[in-house]
């Protein structure tokens, strides 16, 4: 992979999941695994301006509310909040929406993951 790619692949994370989140990737350059996920999945997919980053991450959520994952829901609506992509009103309505789609026990994983990542957002900015 060239360093443009991975240089853009790095920005867009930051743009993605906050301001200097990136530095957790930069030590892992040389891995091929990396080198994916900077250079591919984040240069390429979430840089394309096709959609915005928010249009991306509904997407994504959604994909991820059917996994019942509540900590990759953590990871990006962490994301979203030091972004402001969410007003308190559409983060409440994410799992309602979701709830006939998803299910129950999946949509549960999503509201637990919305509110960790309150909670760890508050926690941020009162840290700083």
């Amino acid at each position: 992979m060239n360093d443009e790619n991975w240089n853009k692949g790095l920005e867009v994370f930051d743009a993605v999941y906050g301001p200097g989140t990136s530095e957790m990737v930069k030590p892992f350059k040389d891995s091929p695994f990396n080198q994916e996920i900077v250079g591919n999945q984040f240069a390429n997919l979430w840089g394309n301006e096709a959609f915005s980053i928010r249009e991306k991450r509904l997407m994504v959520l959604g994909a991820t509310a059917m996994l019942g994952r509540q900590d990759l829901v953590e990871i990006q609506m962490t994301g979203a909040l030091v972004n402001d992509e969410f007003t308190d009103e559409q983060l409440e309505q994410i799992p309602l929406f979701l709830l006939f789609y998803a299910g129950a026990g999946n949509t549960t994983a999503l509201f637990r993951g919305i509110e960790a990542a309150k909670a760890r957002v508050a926690a941020m900015k009162k840290e700083s």
